[in-house]
């Protein structure tokens, strides 16, 4: 996002050596308590206000998400302009459900709530929306269940469903409104013999920063999945086991 030109006031929920893909892991996550501490200090400076998107991912515990969610119910009212990115970091395909208990389901029943996108994987958002999506059939239905509880329109990333062609990757945007009226976007990306961490998390943080700079969503989705298949494309050259950023 910075690389964006984005401005951004981060605030970190755990400090940890690396993704959970590893056989070990380091660091811990951070005590509640100081992240509401540090949530408050971005409200005293007047941070929301000025706010054009905010983004929330990987939350580290119940407690946690329990200060998130109430700072982010206080900015959408702070700044009504304000777009809500949730990202909904709860688990993949490989690992299943990779949060502590209870995360998972505040963001079912409170983020995405309070959410104007999210940006769920397949496997979260079966959890989500307690349907599997096998085709662009059942992605209309699921999107269309999770906008009539209020949030405007889905990113699903990472999709191969039934009717993905060979070889292809989707990252599909539905937006609310009657969805047999075709305001659904697919975009297409050739498949590579790679599998990183953090996809899902790149493609979030490039379609905020594109929201922030001013891009419609269709384009910020597009735009998003250009720069992530681009960072995979030189992942893949470059035989790394982490994404090259840059």
């Amino acid at each position: 996002m910075q690389a964006a030109a984005v401005t951004v006031a981060a605030v970190p929920t755990a400090l940890l050596s690396n993704h959970p893909h590893y056989p070990t892991m380091r660091g811990r996550i951070l005590d509640d308590g100081l992240v509401d501490d540090l949530l408050r200090g971005v409200k005293e400076r007047g941070l929301v206000e000025r706010a054009t998107v905010l983004i929330t991912g990987y939350l580290g515990s119940p407690e946690i998400a329990h200060w998130v969610t109430d700072f982010v119910a206080d900015a959408r009212k702070r700044n009504p302009r304000l777009i809500y990115l949730c990202d909904p970091v709860m688990g993949d395909d490989d690992l299943g459900v990779f949060v502590a208990d209870g995360i998972a389901e505040v963001f079912r029943d409170q983020l995405v709530l309070l959410a104007l996108l999210i940006t769920p994987n397949p496997f979260e958002l079966e959890y989500l929306t307690a349907h599997e999506a096998r085709d662009v059939g059942d992605l209309r239905t699921v999107c269309k269940q999770i906008a009539n509880h209020g949030c405007q329109a889905v990113i699903a990333t990472g999709c191969t469903l039934a009717d993905t062609a060979s070889g292809q990757v989707e990252t599909i945007l539905c937006e609310a409104g009657p969805y047999d009226a075709g305001n659904m976007l697919l975009v297409a990306t050739p498949r590579l013999p790679i599998r990183p961490c953090g996809t899902g998390d790149l493609l979030a943080g490039l379609t905020a920063a594109h929201l922030a700079n001013g891009a419609t969503l269709p384009d910020a989705m597009r735009y998003a999945v250009e720069g992530t298949h681009a960072i995979l494309e030189k992942t893949c050259d470059a035989q790394a086991e982490e994404l090259c950023l840059v």
